[in-house]
């Protein structure tokens, strides 16, 4: 019931952001007015999301490093990752394969009834830097300290699997060590959930703040465009929902009842990041074990954008199809490979998925300015990819941890559960006491 409360509560702060948002829209036609009372609205949402982002990194490496150290050896922190490799980049073609089927098949940018920006317009995103070399040079940071200072989930995830893995090398002499991280891991749960108790408060601004500059109106313009990418997500959704069901069977319904609230979190927010420690909470209360979550999740985030990726191909095309330009098969399919080394370089990047597309337009000789036509709905957009992102990463980290054999059976994981909420509820009641 309280896990259900939560998903109604950000369902309805959703709904009233959104009424909210309208009526700024319609009382202040100037746009800079709307803007900057917009940008007083979502303090809230910034606020939230700056300290999601002041979470991550600590998170990260406390539940990473005790992670690996349990594996007990490099030869299994190996197999894990490999295991989540060969999940990810299967994911990522059939995402990519399918943002370019649906583009062909369902062709949103022919006789779109706008006026095309002039070919000579620029996006002004700077994707020079945006290549696989920069990306690859990239995954190592110069500096631990550097890279949790600006977030970088990536270079985090690197320095913490050495770390784990020599911890778990020194035996009884890294024991101390690794209870004083494990604590870590514990506190930054417990700021955690704090912290989400201004989710709510969060959705609300974020929503009324968009709708505010944006209004409704945008969404009527762009109905056909954003119809068809939504309808492509549902599919993608479709698919891997039936990709976990191959795995896990039946208990994959009941992961996608416990990750509601992390999926209305980062649609509402239009950030993959904010659901990060719902999902966690989500795979612990399923039955995943923490080392195997702990893992596959901060690579997913790096690894495993699927609706990111979808996103890439269909924008590119529909780009292409609003210019007339035709592409043929054998392009495309080029356009796709490039698009699966290129997008792996989208963590941490902001507006990535503009980057890579933008990236991807100017190897093929399509205006970048075709941008410039879903600039403006590309929040609205943002919102089902980051949704889609956390329904990926999810149900890979649960399949990965049932070929581990790291996965608690359904008996075990309601006692798992139920231990979690009593955990909660007397954290509730005694908080001084945690």
């Amino acid at each position: 019931m309280k896990k259900n409360s939560a998903a109604i509560w950000i369902l309805v702060a959703m709904i009233i952001g959104i009424g909210i948002g309208y009526m700024i829209f319609s009382s202040f036609p100037d746009k800079k007015s709307a803007t900057e009372i917009a940008g007083y609205i979502s303090l809230v949402s910034d606020v939230f999301l700056r300290l999601i982002k002041m979470l991550i990194g600590p998170l990260v490496f406390s539940t990473l490093v005790v992670g690996i150290a349990h594996m007990g050896d490099a030869a299994s922190v190996g197999r894990v990752f490999a295991k989540a490799l060969g999940w990810f980049i299967t994911a990522s073609l059939v995402s990519l394969l399918l943002g370019l089927v649906m583009s062909n098949l369902l062709r949103p940018g022919d006789n779109l009834g706008l006026p095309l920006p002039d070919i000579g317009a620029s996006a002004n995103l700077a994707t020079s830097k945006f290549t696989l070399k920069d990306f690859v040079g990239h995954m190592v940071p110069r500096s631990f300290a550097e890279a949790m200072a600006n977030n970088e989930i990536l270079q985090i995830v690197v320095f913490s699997m050495f770390f784990g893995v020599a911890l778990a090398a020194l035996g009884e002499k890294g024991k101390v060590l690794l209870d004083a991280i494990d604590q870590l891991s514990h506190v930054m749960l417990k700021i955690t959930g704090y912290v989400m108790k201004l989710a709510p408060l969060a959705v609300l601004s974020a929503m009324a703040a968009t709708v505010a500059v944006n209004g409704l109106t945008i969404l009527l313009k762009f109905a056909v465009f954003m119809a068809d990418f939504y309808l492509s997500l549902f599919i993608l959704w479709g698919l891997l929902v039936l990709a976990g069901f191959a795995f896990l069977r039946r208990r994959v319904f009941r992961l996608l009842v416990l990750i509601k609230e992390a999926f209305m979190l980062s649609f509402a927010t239009a950030s993959s990041e904010a659901a990060y420690p719902k999902i966690l909470d989500a795979l612990d209360r399923f039955g995943v074990k923490r080392k195997i979550s702990s893992f596959v999740m901060p690579m997913g985030y790096s690894f495993n954008l699927d609706g990111s990726m979808m996103y890439c191909t269909f924008a590119s095309l529909f780009i292409a199809q609003a210019y007339n330009i035709h592409l043929s098969i054998s392009t495309q399919i080029t356009m796709l490979l490039i698009l699966m080394l290129t997008s792996k370089g989208m963590a941490g990047v902001p507006r990535a998925s503009l980057v890579v597309i933008a990236a991807t337009l100017n190897h093929f000789n399509i205006p970048e300015a075709g941008l410039l036509l879903i600039l403006g709905v590309d929040t609205f957009l943002d919102m089902g990819r980051s949704a889609t992102n956390a329904v990926g990463n999810s149900i890979a980290s649960a399949v990965v941890a049932k070929w581990e054999g790291e996965l608690l059976s359904e008996p075990e994981a309601a006692a798992n559960a139920a231990r979690i909420e009593a955990e909660q509820e007397a954290s509730l009641a005694h908080p001084a006491q945690v």
